[in-house]
């Protein structure tokens, strides 16, 4: 089962005239530094790579990678629940969930993990899990010239020997002190940064999102900025 707070890339459609005249609309009710703003975020969003937490124990670890995703430009996180359920902590995201599209995956008749890597794949991802093994590859043998799903596990065990099993791959940070693994979100920040140091390398063409998404991002960040814009919404299209 899946749960998202947003729609698949694949579902994207062009949005019709009567969503972009109250697009329009909404926008008198924000700042004009706030609009622009908008834009220039919404400039260096990507779905490219993309981030999988799996069954984080500690909610405010998995709101620390929200908010690290939201400030790589990663528009995607993808949240497998097997025992633990996630529920944003608004103090450690800043907000971030607001502009972070969550994608949730919960399957207690099968695999949650099933779910997440299938949909994934359906996009075009690769999927490494991060785990320290001896057959991991290091950080620096990474290539960014794919779209890109890594995993994360949880705070005790790491990611699981299902998804370990399932990945195309396994990387790791290489370690130099007593601990074996960073903090999720750390690491998370390490991978992100050098797999778009690496990408911004190659110059990809697709790297970073279309203008029908786009669209979609400004129908969803639009509603969330506005106070009572469904109040708005119900207005605007029943004078329709």
């Amino acid at each position: 089962m899946t749960r998202s707070n947003s729609a698949s890339s694949n579902d994207l459609k062009k949005m019709d005239q009567q969503e972009k005249e109250f697009l329009k609309y909404l926008s008198g009710y924000i700042t004009a530094h706030k609009l622009e703003m908008m834009e220039q975020v919404m400039a260096s969003r990507t779905r490219y790579f993309t981030v999988i937490l799996e069954d984080i124990y500690k909610p405010h670890n998995a709101s620390a990678v929200l908010r690290t995703a939201d400030c790589f430009g990663i528009q995607d996180v993808h949240i497998i629940e097997k025992i633990n359920q996630y529920k944003i902590n608004p103090y450690v995201t800043r907000g971030a969930a607001q502009w972070v599209d969550i994608h949730k995956y919960y399957n207690p008749n099968g695999s949650a993990v099933d779910d997440c890597f299938e949909n994934l794949r359906k996009e075009g991802y690769q999927i490494f899990a991060t785990s320290p093994r001896a057959d991991s590859i290091s950080i620096d043998q990474l290539n960014a010239n794919q779209k890109t799903a890594l995993v994360f596990g949880n705070e005790h065990e790491g990611v699981s020997e299902e998804v370990i099993a399932k990945a195309d791959g396994l990387v790791h940070i290489p370690m130099f002190g007593f601990t074996e693994s960073f903090n999720i979100s750390v690491s998370a920040s390490i991978f992100l940064f050098d797999l778009q140091r690496k990408a911004m390398a190659l110059n990809i063409p697709d790297f970073y999102i279309t203008e029908a998404e786009k669209e979609i991002l400004r129908s969803k960040w639009y509603r969330e900025i506005v106070k009572n814009s469904e109040i708005h919404e119900k207005k605007f299209f029943d004078s329709k």
